[in-house]
């Protein structure tokens, strides 16, 4: 004879499995969306802040004829252009303690992601509980110099500066983690330079690990 399952245990394994299927369901569709979601936002976050704080650094302090020294033989050729670099690295030095700094804040507060924005619809983006996805920067900022330079008409040459910044951020949700590559490049000076830009005897850029 079959036995009938108490209701008491019938509930019980019927409470197991619906867990066990929320846990599956949140585990393999919403935590990586959320994943994705929050890369994303974190992306934008960590990229407005190294922007912001490299223009207020740069614009504060960064003076093309200070940085750059071009030199020029008696009938007024460029004969060298040199990068002070000790200037180029206390600049880079600062912009990273002001990210870094900001960079801390938003690991504390995280970002958070409402569960409507997880179906695609515009009208429920805002809509129901928050998942909150933090973040933690994993190493150090790196940062370099990119020195472009460019014809800008007879006898006269456009020259750029850029500064380069990468670093790693882990995204941290329930359960799970990601590590993303966060860059951007910030344009540092655009400078037109009158006379002729030697093809050697360059020395403009550098790299730096802050």
């Amino acid at each position: 004879m079959l036995r009938l399952i108490p209701s008491n245990l019938l509930i019980v394994l019927l409470i197991i499995f619906a867990f066990n299927s929320i846990i599956y369901i949140f585990g393999k569709r919403i935590l990586p969306t959320v994943l994705n979601i929050g890369e994303i936002k974190i992306k934008s976050e960590a990229v407005k802040i190294m922007n912001e704080e490299s223009v207020n650094v740069y614009s504060e302090n960064f003076k093309y004829d200070d940085i750059i020294d071009i030199e020029k033989d008696a009938d007024g050729n460029i004969t060298m252009i040199r990068a002070d670099t000790v200037k180029q690295n206390y600049l880079v030095s600062q912009v990273v303690l002001q990210c870094n700094e900001k960079l801390s804040e938003l690991e504390d507060l995280g970002v958070k992601v409402p569960v409507g924005y997880l179906t695609n619809n515009i009208m429920f983006y805002n809509m129901g509980p928050k998942i909150t996805v933090k973040m933690q920067q994993v190493g150090n900022i790196v940062t370099s110099y990119e020195s472009i330079f460019e014809s800008a008409g007879i006898n006269q040459t456009r020259h750029k500066i850029y500064l380069n910044l990468n670093l790693t951020m882990r995204i941290v949700v329930p359960f799970n983690s990601r590590d993303v590559e966060v860059s951007c490049q910030i344009p540092v000076s655009d400078t037109i330079i009158v006379g002729k830009i030697p093809d050697t005897a360059i020395n403009t850029s550098g790299n730096n690990k802050n």
